[in-house]
């Protein structure tokens, strides 16, 4: 068991380490303390159902349905664009503070069908869940479930890590120019992986 579990925790952990689009959103809702419990929940209940599918059979769906992963690609692309159009609009507008005891005012369905979008139109995460650590798990035959098992273990603790170990943070975010600099950086992401999915794969 452990000979699989722990490989798929490492692997896994370290395939959503990297900041990226998902990340950014679970790391801004922690620190505005927004619906930050939901929003960890669905990042990693999404990643567990991808996980399965890969541990699976997706390399079977993607031979019969051979449209799927082009779709994903260009289709968040076009999401990641227009989100991060979102974030530089909100650093030049720059009029965001954080309070010891601010409570985000977004509603919880909201944020809950953005990082829905963040995370299931996103490639990348079908790329490192389903095609990547699904190729991998081959090499554990019989102990398989194992090693998914494990990679959703790591999901779990990163993303309610990442979500409530960011409140850590909040004296930073206190000051207006932490907020710019943090959308700033989100709007980079989210464009330069738009631009890698477009120009690079």
């Amino acid at each position: 068991m452990t000979a699989a579990f722990f490989p798929g925790f490492a692997l896994g952990f370290s395939l959503i380490l990297a900041i990226g689009a998902q990340n950014a959103f679970v790391l801004r809702q922690g620190l505005r303390r927004s619906h930050v419990f939901a929003v960890c929940l669905t990042c990693a209940v999404s990643d567990a159902l991808l996980i399965t599918l890969g541990v699976s059979s997706f390399s079977a769906v993607a031979e019969l349905l051979p449209w799927l992963i082009p779709a994903f690609r260009y289709g968040g692309a076009v999401f990641l664009i227009l989100y991060g159009a979102k974030a530089f609009l909100a650093a030049w507008r720059g009029n965001e503070t954080l309070n010891a005891g601010q409570n985000g005012t977004g509603t919880g369905r909201a944020t809950v069908l953005t990082v829905l979008a963040l995370t299931w139109l996103n490639p990348h995460v079908y790329l490192d869940t389903v095609v990547l650590l699904g190729s991998v798990s081959t090499q554990y035959a019989d102990r398989a479930l194992w090693f998914g098992a494990g990679a959703v273990t790591s999901s779990f603790v990163f993303f309610f890590g990442l979500g409530y170990g960011a409140q850590l943070l909040a004296p930073v975010f206190a000051r207006p120019r932490a907020w710019q600099m943090l959308d700033i950086l989100v709007g980079l992401v989210m464009w330069a992986i738009a631009g890698k999915l477009i120009f690079l794969m």
